[in-house]
């Protein structure tokens, strides 16, 4: 089993920038991949970008390309989402999610563990 732990939601302002940070427990931390999705309001839940277990690949949804970066720390066994140049369309509950798989993927069914969720708001 692993625990996800997301925090560094908040409401924003259009323009702005967050970082959503993703505490990973229980297992080890590099053997896991990590993604982030969200799910707004009456809309399915969607990928917004993922990190392969050493770290070295990344891929991102077309929205958040160039505004988004992922990252991870596996000393402190995070993972992290700094947004920037924030849209009103991003307000949603980001998730974090981990799977023990040797690629970065991109469909949440490839994750099985799933953290709480944090609230992001930006607001126009």
């Amino acid at each position: 089993q692993v625990q996800l732990v997301e925090s560094g939601g908040g409401l924003v302002q259009a323009g702005g920038s967050l970082r959503l940070s993703c505490a990973a427990s229980g297992r080890t931390f590099s053997n896991y991949a990590m993604g982030w999705f969200r799910q707004a309001p009456g809309k399915e839940r969607e990928f917004v970008a993922a990190i392969s277990r050493s770290g070295d690949y990344t891929d991102y949804a077309n929205s958040v390309k160039g505004r988004f970066t992922i990252f991870r720390e596996t000393a402190k066994n995070t993972v992290t989402l700094q947004m920037s140049s924030l849209k009103p369309e991003d307000t949603a509950v980001y998730y974090c999610a981990a799977g023990s798989i040797y690629a970065v993927v991109t469909h949440d069914y490839e994750y099985p563990y799933w953290g709480q969720g944090t609230q992001v708001t930006v607001s126009s």
